[in-house]
C-alpha cells in the first residue's frame, strides 16, 4: 500500500527532523566561557555549581590560593593526590586542602578536627600491670629472623629471669608509680631497608652491637611495664602500621595514629617524615629518638641551627630536646635511656657485689684490627705483665696486623666472650670505639678498664668521628661517664704515649682487688624505674610549661663567665633541668640574684637566660627550644636551674 503524503504533511515531518537535528547540537556545543573557565575533566559540581569552586580569600588561611595553585600544578607529582580524589580540577583542590589538609578553609560545614588523620581523644581506662613474663616481647619480634633481631632475641631471653625478678620488686614497693597503658611501635630505622642490609652485615662482622643492646632492653623494660608493643623493623609494614596513603609521603595518613609512642632513631624519624606528610608535624610529640651521643638545643631548632652554624647532617628536628633518648648522661637536655648491664648481679634487694677468680689476663676493647693503629706500644707495656687477649673479626682470606703478642679469639659469642671477661682482670680500650656498653659490662663481671686520655679533648672540631654530630661536646676520654662518675679504683685513664704512666698505672691495678660493679642505673630496676618516669611525667603533646619535675626542686645557680649549665651544677653535686628554666625566663629571676639590669633583650639564643656584666645586659630566651643545659660563652654569666637527684 502507498501512502501519499500532502505537501503540508511534508513540511511537518521537515520541522521535526530540524528539531532533532538542534537538539543534538546543542548537547555536543560546550559554551567558549566555560572552556577558558575550566579545565578538560570538570567535575559536575564544576560545571554545575561553578560559584562553590572560587578560591576563598580568608586571613584566617592566608596560604590557601597559593596551595591551590600549587597542587594544580604539581598534583601528578605523587599518587597520594589522586588517592584522595584530586584530580587536578579546582573543587577537588579546594576538597583536599580543606579535608584532607587544613590550608583552606572548611566546606560543607566540616570543621578541621574533624581531619581524617586528626588525634582524637582517647579514653585510656587500662592501667599498666606489671608482667611475670615477656612472652609478647617474643611473640612481637617472631616473623623477624635477621641476625640483629636474632641478637636481640637471645639477650632478652638470657636476661629475663633478671627482668622478671626487678619488676616484681618494683610492684612490691609501697610507692610504686602506675601507669596508663600505652600502645607502643618500636621502630628502628637502621634496621630497615639499604641501611639495614649493611648494619646487618656489620653486625656479623663484629659491627657495633651498642644500638641492639639498648633495642633489647627497651623492648624489655617496656613489656614488664605492661604495655603493649609491636615491633618492626620494614619500611613497608611501617606504612601499613600508621596508615600512610599510597605513594611518596606528600599526604597525610589515612586515619589518626593508633600508638601513643613511636620509638624510633634518626633513620627512623626520616621514614616517618616521608610517610606522614602534614601528620609529622601533628604527631612528632609523640616520637622518641634513640640517640647514642644527644642532640644539643642549638641543633635540633632548624631555624636557629642554619643562621648560627650548627647546622649538621642530623639534627635539625625541631622536637623538644627530651625526647632524644641517649646511651649514657651525655647532657641532661636530653633524655638519659640508658641499657643494663649484663655484669649485674643481685641479692635479695640489693646490689651484691661478686669477686671472680681472676688470672694474669689483659682483654683487648676493639673488634676491628683497624681500631689497632698506633696503639702497638700501649698495648705492649700492657703484655710484659698480663696475657693479652683480642677478640678480633677476620674476614676470610684476610690478614690480620696484629701484635705476635696478642692472642686472638676471633669474634666470640656473647657467651663465651662473658667467660673469658669472668676470667679477666684488665679490660683495655684503645681510644675507640667511643661510649660503648661493653666497659660498663665488664667492671660489672669485676675487670678493672684502662683507657687513652685525649689531650686535646676530641669534638666535632678536631675529630672524624664526632665532626657533623649535633652536639658541641669535649670529649676527655674513650669513656667519660666511666671515668668521671665510676673512676678508680675501677677505672684508670692514662696517656698512652707515656711509658711510666701505663706500666705504674697497670701494677697500681694487678695489686689492687677489686669486686664486680655495677652503678644503679645500669641495673634492670634502674632502667625500669627510669623508663616508668619518663612514660608517667613527659608528655611533649601539652602546650602548658613543664610541671614535672616540680618547681619545689629548683635550684638557682648563676655560672661563671664561659661555664656551662652542665658544669656549674655538677660541682655542687647537682643536675642541669632545662624543665625547670622557664621559672629563671623573667626579669625578676634577675633581680632576686641581685643582678641590676640595664636592659632586658628577648632573644634566640642557646645561652639564654644569660646576665653580660658589659652593659649590664639581661637576656631573656625567646624560643622554648632553645633552653639549653649544653652551652658557653666568655661573655656570659648563664642563669642554671640546678636540681637534687638519687645517686646512682
Amino acid at each position: 500500500m502507498r501512502v501519499t503524503l500532502r505537501p503540508r504533511s511534508g513540511c511537518l515531518v521537515l520541522c521535526l527532523c530540524l528539531s532533532v537535528v538542534t537538539l543534538l547540537l546543542q548537547s555536543l556545543w560546550v559554551p567558549l566561557e566555560m572552556t577558558r573557565d575550566d579545565p578538560a575533566g570538570s567535575s559536575p559540581e564544576d560545571l554545575g555549581s561553578n560559584e562553590k569552586c572560587q578560591v576563598p580569600v580568608d586571613p584566617a588561611y592566608p596560604v590557601c590560593a597559593e596551595k591551590v595553585e600549587f597542587l594544580q600544578a604539581q598534583w601528578q607529582s605523587d599518587p597520594c593526590y589522586a588517592f584522595y580524589g584530586m584530580d587536578g580540577t579546582t573543587c577537588s583542590v579546594l576538597t583536599y586542602l580543606s579535608q584532607t589538609e587544613d590550608f583552606c578553609p572548611p566546606r560543607d560545614g566540616r570543621n578541621h578536627s574533624s581531619l581524617p588523620w586528626h588525634q582524637k581523644p582517647q579514653a585510656h581506662t587500662k592501667k599498666a600491670e606489671i608482667r611475670k613474663s615477656l612472652l609478647p616481647l617474643y611473640e612481637a619480634i617472631s616473623n623477624n629472623s635477621s641476625p640483629a633481631i636474632k641478637f636481640i632475641r637471645s639477650r632478652v631471653e638470657k636476661m629475663s629471669e633478671r627482668w622478671i625478678q626487678a619488676g616484681l620488686r618494683m610492684k612490691e614497693s609501697s610507692n610504686n608509680t602506675v601507669s596508663t597503658q600505652m600502645r607502643v611501635l618500636l621502630y628502628p630505622g637502621a634496621l630497615s631497608g639499604s641501611v639495614g642490609q649493611r648494619f646487618e652485615a656489620m653486625v656479623e662482622r663484629g659491627g657495633p652491637l651498642g644500638e641492639l643492646v639498648q633495642w633489647a632492653d627497651l623492648s624489655a623494660c617496656l613489656t614488664i611495664l605492661g604495655h603493649n608493643l609491636i615491633f618492626s623493623t620494614s619500611q613497608h609494614q611501617l606504612h601499613s602500621l600508621i596508615g600512610a596513603a599510597p605513594g611518596r609521603g606528600s599526604c597525610p595518613i589515612q586515619r589518626p595514629l593508633n600508638f601513643d609512642l613511636i620509638y624510633t632513631d634518626y633513620h627512623g624519624l626520616a621514614h616517618l617524615q616521608g610517610a606522614m606528610g602534614l601528620a609529622f608535624k601533628h604527631y612528632q610529640c609523640r616520637f622518641r629518638i634513640l640517640d647514642s651521643f644527644g642532640t644539643e638545643p642549638a641543633f635540633n631548632f632548624a631555624s636557629y641551627a642554619h643562621s648560627h652554624g650548627y647546622k649538621t647532617l642530623w639534627g635539625s628536628w625541631d622536637l623538644q630536646p627530651l625526647q632524644y633518648m641517649t646511651m649514657f648522661p651525655h647532657t641532661p637536655d636530653n633524655s638519659f635511656l640508658g641499657f643494663v648491664s649484663e655484669g649485674t648481679v643481685r641479692k635479695g634487694s640489693e646490689l651484691e657485689p661478686v669477686s671472680y677468680k681472676k688470672d694474669r689476663i689483659a682483654m683487648v676493647y676493639g673488634k676491628q684490627d683497624y681500631m689497632w693503629q698506633g696503639k702497638y706500644e700501649y698495648v705492649k707495656v700492657i703484655s710484659e705483665e698480663l696475657e693479652t687477649h683480642a677478640t678480633v673479626y677476620q674476614p676470610p682470606g684476610h690478614t690480620l696486623h696484629l701484635p705476635s703478642f696478642i692472642r686472638n679469639h676471633g669474634l666470640l659469642t656473647q657467651e663465651h666472650f662473658q667467660q673469658l671477661l669472668r676470667k679477666t682482670k684488665l679490660f683495655v680500650g684503645l681510644g675507640f670505639p667511643y661510649e660503648g656498653p661493653a666497659p660498663i659490662e665488664a667492671i660489672g663481671m669485676g675487670c678493672v678498664f684502662i683507657q687513652p686520655r685525649f689531650d686535646p679533648p676530641h669534638s666535632s672540631a678536631n675529630n672524624d668521628f664526632y665532626k657533623g654530630k649535633p652536639t658541641t661536646r669535649q670529649i676527655s676520654s674513650q669513656h667519660p661517664y666511666a671515668e668521671e662518675f665510676i673512676g678508680k679504683p675501677y677505672v684508670w685513664t692514662v696517656d698512652v704515649t707515656n711509658k711510666s704512666d701505663i706500666r705504674e698505672a697497670v701494677k697500681a691495678i694487678l695489686r689492687s682487688e677489686v669486686k664486680s660493679f655495677t652503678p644503679q642505673e645500669f641495673t634492670c630496676v634502674g632502667m625500669l624505674k627510669r623508663v616508668l618516669g619518663y612514660i608517667t611525667h613527659q608528655n611533649f603533646c601539652s602546650k602548658s610549661v613543664p610541671t614535672w619535675p616540680p618547681k619545689s626542686a629548683l635550684r638557682v645557680h648563676l655560672a661563671p663567665l664561659g661555664q656551662s649549665c652542665v658544669s656549674v651544677c655538677r660541682r655542687s653535686s647537682l643536675v642541669c633541668e632545662p624543665a625547670l628554666f622557664h621559672h629563671l625566663n623573667t626579669p625578676a629571676a634577675f633581680t632576686r640574684l641581685g643582678l641590676s639590669c640595664a636592659s632586658v633583650l628577648p632573644e634566640l639564643n642557646h645561652l639564654f637566660p644569660s646576665y653580660s656584666p658589659w652593659g649590664r645586659q639581661c637576656g631573656l630566651q625567646q624560643e622554648p627550644l632553645l633552653f639549653s643545659c649544653a652551652g658557653s660563652d666568655p661573655s656570659y654569666r648563664r642563669l642554671c636551674p640546678c636540681r637534687s637527684h638519687l645517686t646512682g
